[in-house]
């Protein structure tokens, strides 16, 4: 995928911001009124003092002091809409950004996910996606609510004299624009760094997780630690130098600030000494430069919160905007199975070429057994038969018709897959076969069980069909998380199975009563069965070897 500018990042992710842009509107109205409120909560006390001096002023001591309380509890209610409404727009944001994001995820497996670090995904799921909450609820509406806040606050200044209200505008540009983009400058891909070093680490916990019987058995224990901890340390330096990048912008900040404040002070002092003002004029806007400071000292910390937010959102649009390998297809005529066949099929995988120039038959009411030296290709035929993968030249085709030209849904009704690991989620047992056909009732699944020959152990179980798998089926032996998937492929009860090393983990015995059972179900089917083990080659009507 092409690279993104950060500041295309910026636009993209405002433009998700479109449906809820009336929510957006209210929230920076509130927020202005707010800070306008509070900011002018000390210019009535220089309006007071004035009165108490004998000066002129615009209001009377009574509103003075009826503007206060106003201000002061309008402070709270605007404060409280402003932010409601801001993390309103973000949770809601969150919520259709990850809707968007698992619907991509659905539309790129298997093909783009297989090469994905499944660690780093977690990580963009869950903390990417957490962290685009700082940019919906603090950056967006600050940085309008600055703009119109100080607009107001320059004009109001300048009105008691042009240079005064130059310089306010100063101080805020300098403070709300340009120290925010050399901090930037000065970030430079420091953000990008940690959240790709983020997801690394949850790719290597992930890693050192699962395979912990092997660290340990093979006292590689002092090894992984070393790399954890390489890792965190690399995460860690970035971290500390992307915060003292963000202390050192608050110190600046407030030496912007107080230069702009002493500036005022002296430029006032001048105008009053010379006569250009009234002593109005020197207090007043002194008062309101200093008390203005609060919008725009929101924005200062953006140089280096920024940095982070948009290496997040940017890894969440490089997973929405990816392009599949196979997209879905809809709207062609409904295709009825009846044999399937490739014509000279060539496929890679980057560089290495796996198949080329290859074709098969695959005639219907047929058990074809597949053997053929590990890599040759035998698994990945069978992807490409389900469309996980497109062919880098010739056709695939189903009932005679290319499979670029068979609904999707129509497809994977024809086809059963059974990979060679089955993939269980945390569930029941009953619900983890059930995905196969998601209206089975409880007597069509114990029939599929059965038929895999694992009906028998699921009753000997506590819950039997109630019984909680565990994390990736932990709690179940390879054989019986991979009777279990053939329980599935019997249940889908499609007219065209593909079989990846289905009785790999089983004993002669299951092997014996499942392959009894795919010879009675075969009839009317079609049976691709791939396996390196001759004893299950024995129900095959026709043996193909792949070589070369």
């Amino acid at each position: 995928m092409k690279k993104r500018s950060k500041s295309g990042t910026l636009f993209k992710m405002l433009g998700l911001v479109k449906p809820l842009t009336g929510f957006m509107c209210l929230a920076v109205l509130t927020g202005t009124l707010g800070y306008l409120a509070v900011q002018f909560i000390p210019i009535l006390g220089g309006f007071a003092i004035l009165h108490g001096l004998g000066f002129d002023t615009p209001v009377g001591i009574t509103a003075i002091w009826i503007c206060l309380v106003l201000f002061a509890l309008l402070r709270a209610v605007l404060r409280y809409t402003e932010q409601r409404t801001n993390h309103y727009i973000a949770f809601t944001l969150l919520a259709i950004i990850r809707d968007r994001v698992f619907q991509s995820l659905r539309r790129l497996c298997p093909a783009k996910l297989e090469v994905r670090d499944k660690g780093d995904l977690i990580s963009l799921i869950t903390s990417d996606v957490e962290l685009l909450e700082v940019f919906y609820a603090h950056t967006i509406s600050p940085i309008c609510i600055a703009f119109l806040v100080e607009l107001v606050m320059v004009l109001f200044i300048g009105s008691y004299h042009w240079s005064l209200g130059l310089l306010a505008l100063c101080a805020f540009v300098s403070v709300g624009v340009i120290l925010p983009i050399i901090i930037s400058k000065r970030s430079g891909n420091t953000g990008d760094e940690i959240r790709a070093q983020s997801g690394e680490l949850a790719a290597y916990v992930l890693e050192n997780i699962r395979g912990l019987d092997e660290t340990v058995q093979y006292q590689n224990g002092s090894s992984r630690m070393e790399g954890m901890n390489k890792k965190t340390n690399q995460l860690t330096e970035n971290q500390g130098k992307l915060n003292r990048l963000t202390g050192f912008n608050l110190a600046l900040a407030n030496t912007f600030i107080f230069v702009f404040d002493i500036a005022m002070l002296l430029l006032a002092a001048y105008l009053y000494s010379t006569g250009a003002v009234g002593f109005d004029g020197f207090l007043i806007p002194l008062i309101a430069l200093m008390s203005s400071y609060g919008s725009v000292s929101a924005l200062a910390n953006l140089g280096t919160t920024l940095q982070s937010t948009i290496a997040s959102g940017s890894r969440v649009l490089d997973i929405i905007e990816e392009t599949p390998e196979t997209e879905e297809i809809t709207g062609k005529s409904s295709v009825i199975f009846s044999g399937a066949d490739c014509g000279n099929v060539t496929f890679s995988y980057g560089v290495d070429v796996v198949l080329r120039d290859f074709s098969m038959q695959f005639p219907d009411n047929k058990i074809i057994g597949i053997v053929g030296k590990s890599g040759c290709g035998k698994s990945t035929l069978l992807k490409l038969l389900m469309r996980f993968w497109k062919t880098t030249s010739g056709e695939v085709h189903i009932s005679n018709t290319n499979i670029e030209n068979i609904n999707t849904k129509n497809l994977r009704d024809m086809e059963s897959y059974m990979t060679q690991e089955t993939q269980l989620f945390k569930d029941t047992i009953a619900n983890n076969i059930r995905i196969a056909k998601l209206n089975a009732t409880d007597e069509e699944i114990i029939a599929a069980c059965k038929k895999a020959s694992v009906h028998d152990f699921i009753m000997t179980l506590p819950n039997g069909y109630d019984t909680q798998v565990g994390e990736l089926g932990e709690t179940l032996s390879g054989g019986e998380r991979q009777r279990i998937g053939l329980a599935r492929a019997f249940l889908h009860d499609a007219p065209f199975m593909l079989l990846d090393e289905p009785t790999s983990n089983l004993d002669s015995l299951n092997e014996a009563v499942i392959l009894k059972s795919l010879k009675e179900e075969s009839d009317g089917k079609m049976v691709v069965l791939v396996s390196h083990r001759k004893s299950t080659m024995r129900i095959a009507d026709e043996i193909r070897t792949m070589e070369n």
